[in-house]
């Protein structure tokens, strides 16, 4: 038994280093993708021949939106498609709250690497399966803790407001926040970004509330504000398991943010290549956020971006919007993609907050389309 196990590992441990091989010539064809310099204009494909194609079908869109996902792995560094491990869930922590159950759990998102995560479901034993939502966390120092109403601004402890709700949700750490230290280095973690890291720890939290016995795996939301704003549409760009999507602070087009200064995107947590490959420019990144909210579509997509918020300016927000709805319009679910430009700053206070929970409760809850 223990030598069909030892060759058995070993097996594995090959076919790890073939899909790591393929990865890389993945990567390789990625670097040739077609190079898009209107972000803005999602009107046309490019074929075969770099010759501009008109997106009149939903067939059209899908070879831009290809393209699209082939340049953020061109920044960000290829999506793994190494073998997924067991996650070996174990329970740190646990408290009643009321109605709700608390889990601080831990898990492995790979075979080197385990998150930790703040995990809410109902006390009581119900045979309901209930919608989720995976509740990312902006960049501050106490992470998945300020989600789940465990300190930082209680505007932002949206993974226990969503449980209260009636919603299964899981907070956990991004990379470097929280407990989850993490070396950048990608001579040693293997990722070229912080940021797919990030992508590939939210897939396999998503794999986690599919596994839930008290979740319904196809009713799976996502919110975020400020990093967990963008990280939440990076993830979904990612992952069509995601349903509907609420950012709130999270993005502006990149000629938009602070003047086309892009510096804030570049540190090892986001995507050094910005800087290094194309020095800050964004008329050279290779992508955008109008082309990552179509992306989304016709999935439900809320941006809640308040028209005083220093860091994401919000006419680059209401740009994006208006360059995916036209890709909504050709799914005819225009409704799917909306937007709330509230008058506060960089903040997610009740009333914004309002909207963005019955955003959800439309598109999440039992009897929505």
């Amino acid at each position: 038994g223990v030598f069909i196990m030892r060759r058995l590992y070993a097996f594995l441990f090959l076919l790890a280093g073939f899909t790591l091989a393929c990865c890389c010539c993945e990567s390789a064809a990625q670097e040739k993708a077609p190079s898009y310099p209107e972000h803005q204009d999602l009107s046309y494909f490019l074929d075969d021949t770099g010759t501009k194609q008109p997106i009149r079908r939903v067939v059209d869109w899908e070879k831009r939106k290809s393209h699209v996902l082939a340049n953020m792995q061109i920044v960000m560094g290829p999506l793994p498609t190494t073998p997924r491990p067991p996650l070996d869930i174990k329970v740190l922590e646990q408290e009643t709250i009321g109605t709700l159950v608390r889990k601080k759990i831990e898990y492995a998102t790979e075979p080197a690497d385990r998150v930790r995560a703040y995990l809410f479901h109902p006390a009581d034993s119900t045979q309901q399966k209930l919608p989720a939502v995976l509740c990312l966390h902006q960049t501050v120092p106490i992470g998945k803790s300020e989600p789940a109403g465990l300190g930082g601004n209680p505007n932002l402890h949206y993974a226990l407001h969503l449980a209260l709700r009636g919603y299964v949700t899981l907070a956990p750490d991004y990379p470097s926040f929280g407990e989850h230290n993490f070396d950048f280095d990608p001579d040693k973690s293997g990722y070229r970004s912080g940021t797919m890291k990030a992508i590939w720890d939210n897939l396999r939290a998503v794999d986690l509330l599919q596994q839930l016995p008290q979740v319904d795996g196809q009713r799976i939301g996502c919110i975020g504000h400020s990093l967990g704003g963008h990280n939440t549409m990076f993830t979904a760009a990612f992952d069509p398991r995601i349903k509907a999507m609420v950012s709130n602070c999270g993005f502006t087009r990149f000629h938009k943010y602070y003047g086309g200064r892009l510096m804030g995107w570049t540190s090892a947590r986001y995507m050094p290549r910005i800087a290094t490959t194309y020095n800050n420019d964004p008329d050279r990144v290779p992508f955008d956020f109008p082309e990552i909210v179509a992306a989304f579509a016709p999935r439900p997509f809320l941006a809640s971006s308040p028209v005083r918020d220093d860091n994401f300016e919000v006419s680059g927000v209401k740009d994006s919007i208006a360059a995916a709805k036209r890709i909504y319009e050709l799914y005819g679910l225009p409704e799917n993609l909306q937007a709330n430009y509230p008058d506060c700053a960089h903040d997610f206070p009740e009333d914004v907050r309002k909207v963005a929970y019955e955003f959800f409760d439309r598109h999440l809850k039992a009897g929505s389309p």
